[in-house]
C-alpha cells in the first residue's frame, strides 16, 4: 500500500489530525492505523470529559481556546444526535482556593484576562450561591471559567473519526511492528498481517504507546503511560442543579454527569492524579482509594450529598512527559516523523487545535496558527521544560 500520509493511532488526536488535514485542502492518501478498533482501552474513552482554557501559559490558552470553539458547534458539524451526540455543555470550571493558593490564582486570574479568558473571581457568597450547599468556611475565593465545560468523550471520539473517514481518511486495523528509514527519512512502515505502507510522513499520535512507536523509528521521546483513576458515584440525594466542575485544593475535581435529565444529577464523576503513582500500563482500579482519597474532599465539600448508592471504577492511561505538556511538531533527526504526544490528561482537550496544528506541519512545513516552539522535542535536549501550573 502507498500512502501520503501515515497516522499511527485512530484516537482523539489521530482522528482530528486526519480530519484536519483533509479538510484544509489536502489531496493526498491518509490513512490511519488503529490496532484496536473497538478502542476498549483508548485514553480518548476512558477519559473525564473535561474541556476548559484556565492554563497558566499563553500557549495552552490559546489551544484550549480554538478547541472549546470548535467543540461548541461538535455535534452539528458531524451529525451527532440524541445518544449519540457529544453534548458539549459550557457549565464552567469552578477551581476553589484557600489560602496557600491565593496568590498564585490571583497571578493567574490577571494574566487569563489579558488573554481574553471568561474568569470571574467569586467571593465566598457567591460560591454559595453558584453551589447550593458548598462549605467554604476554609476557602478564600473561586475563580469561575464560565465558557468551560464538559463533554461525552467516547461521542467525541466517535465524532471525529466518522468526520475523518468522511473527509476520505481510510482507517486499517493493525499495530504498527516497525518504521522504516532511508538513511534519516522516513519511509514507511510495517503493520502486523498487513503489507508495507509506504508514505513520505509519518504520524505518531500512538497517546499512551507512543514512546515504543518513537523507538521504532529511531527516536526517544520521554513520554511514559500512567494510570488515572477515575470514580462514578450514583449519589442518594440529586443536586439541586447544574453546577460547573468543582476543582478542590486538594487536587480532587468532580463533575455531574452530562445529562439534561434531573432525576439523573446524583451521578457524579471524580477523579484526581496521584503524582506519585508509577509508570506503566496499569488499567487495574484500586476501589479502596476511593473513600481513602476521592470521596473525602466531596463529602466535606457537599455534606448534603454524602450518601450514596454505589460506586463504579475504572482506570485510563495518561501519557505523561516530564514537564506535563505536550510533545508537538516535527522530529528535525528524522524528517517525515511527526509528534502528537504526551498530553498528559489533556488530549481530548487540546484534540482539534493539535488536528490543526499538524494539518499545517505536514501541508505547509510551518505551523501558521500557533507557535508551537516552546512544545518542541527539542526542549528536552536543551533542558528547557515547558511549565503551566495550571495543570489537573
Amino acid at each position: 500500500m502507498v500512502a501520503d500520509v501515515i497516522i499511527i493511532g485512530g484516537g482523539v488526536v489521530g482522528s482530528s489530525i486526519a480530519y484536519h488535514l483533509l479538510e484544509d485542502g489536502f489531496s493526498g492518501r491518509v490513512v490511519v492505523i488503529e490496532r484496536d478498533p473497538t478502542y476498549a482501552r483508548a485514553s480518548s474513552s476512558l477519559a473525564m470529559g473535561g474541556i476548559r482554557q484556565q492554563f497558566s501559559s499563553a500557549l495552552n490558552v490559546r489551544l484550549a481556546q480554538f478547541s472549546i470553539a470548535f467543540y461548541s458547534d461538535f455535534d452539528h458539524r458531524f451529525g451527532l444526535k440524541g445518544s449519540a451526540a457529544a453534548a458539549f455543555r459550557r457549565r464552567g470550571y469552578l477551581f476553589l482556593v484557600d489560602s496557600g493558593n491565593r496568590e498564585r490564582f490571583e497571578t493567574r486570574i490577571t494574566k487569563q484576562r489579558t488573554l481574553g479568558v471568561s474568569v470571574s473571581r467569586l467571593s465566598v457568597a457567591d460560591l454559595e450561591r453558584v453551589v447550593p450547599g458548598l462549605v467554604v468556611d476554609d476557602l478564600e475565593f473561586g475563580v469561575l471559567g464560565p465558557n468551560d465545560g464538559y463533554a461525552n468523550p467516547k461521542a467525541l471520539l466517535a465524532g471525529f473519526r466518522r468526520g475523518a473517514e468522511a473527509a476520505g481518511a481510510e482507517f486499517v486495523t493493525g499495530a504498527v511492528t516497525a518504521i522504516h528509514r532511508n538513511g534519516n527519512r522516513i519511509t514507511g512502515v510495517e503493520v502486523d498481517g498487513m503489507d508495507r505502507v509506504n508514505a513520505a510522513v509519518v504520524v505518531n499520535a500512538g497517546g499512551p504507546y507512543a514512546a515504543r512507536i518513537a523507538k521504532l523509528a529511531g527516536v526517544l521521546i520521554p513520554v511514559q503511560p500512567v494510570r488515572q483513576q477515575l470514580f462514578r458515584a450514583f449519589l442518594r440525594t440529586p443536586a439541586p442543579k447544574q453546577h460547573p466542575m468543582i476543582v478542590d485544593p486538594s487536587g480532587v475535581h468532580w463533575r455531574q454527569e452530562n445529562t439534561e435529565d434531573t432525576n439523573e444529577q446524583g451521578r457524579i464523576i471524580v477523579a484526581c492524579t496521584k503524582l506519585d503513582e508509577p509508570p506503566g500500563e496499569n488499567f487495574a482500579c484500586d476501589m479502596s482509594r476511593w473513600e481513602q482519597e476521592f470521596f473525602p474532599p466531596v463529602r466535606r465539600r457537599l455534606p448534603q450529598h454524602s450518601a450514596y448508592t454505589h460506586v463504579e471504577g475504572w482506570s485510563g492511561l495518561y501519557e505523561m512527559t516530564p514537564d506535563h505538556n505536550p510533545v508537538l511538531g516535527p522530529v528535525p533527526s528524522c524528517p517525515g516523523f511527526l509528534l502528537a504526544n504526551g498530553f498528559s490528561g489533556h488530549g481530548l482537550m487540546m484534540a482539534p487545535a493539535t488536528g490543526k496544528a499538524l494539518s499545517e506541519f505536514i501541508r505547509l512545513n510551518r505551523c501558521e496558527t500557533f507557535d508551537l516552539t516552546p512544545l518542541s522535542i527539542a526542549r528536552f535536549d536543551n533542558n528547557r521544560p515547558f511549565w503551566d501550573d495550571a495543570m489537573l
